[in-house]
């Protein structure tokens, strides 16, 4: 079970560094549950689509340095990672986008349920990234 979890959270973050959105997308329950970090909850897959269109818009990312790590049950994982970026387009709210790059220690939490990522927390120090993406 933990080995299949391990897998699990790969094959999600594989999908991610390949931009491909729909194996992304099925890797998660329909009625996942998205913890944005230093944000509100979200629920379902629509949910998640919408948030990943935008960050797609704003950002070019790239996770490297990943650790994942499941309990035995491979009920629950988490990983830690490098975002290595580019701010492409102004997110509202933060700074200017000029094509800045960004390289920003984060990390994650998972629920998984009948094989799917059931929850997702992420967490990174905003104060970091605005100050990278401010320089």
């Amino acid at each position: 079970m933990k080995q299949q979890a391990e897998t699990l959270i790969q094959a999600y973050y594989d999908a991610f560094n390949r931009q491909d959105m729909d194996a992304f997308l099925a890797l998660l329950c329909d009625d996942v549950e998205h913890d944005i970090n230093q944000g509100d909850r979200e629920t379902g897959k629509a949910a998640f689509a919408d948030f990943m269109a935008k960050m797609n818009r704003h950002y070019r990312e790239q996770l490297v340095d990943m650790e994942i790590m499941a309990n035995a049950a491979g009920t629950r994982a988490a990983a830690e990672f490098v975002v290595l970026g580019e701010y492409l387009s102004t997110d509202e709210g933060l700074p200017e986008a000029a094509g800045q790059t960004y390289r920003l220690p984060a990390g994650a939490f998972f629920d998984i349920r009948d094989g799917k990522v059931a929850r997702v927390t992420n967490y990174y120090n905003l104060e970091d990234w605005i100050a990278q993406v401010s320089a």
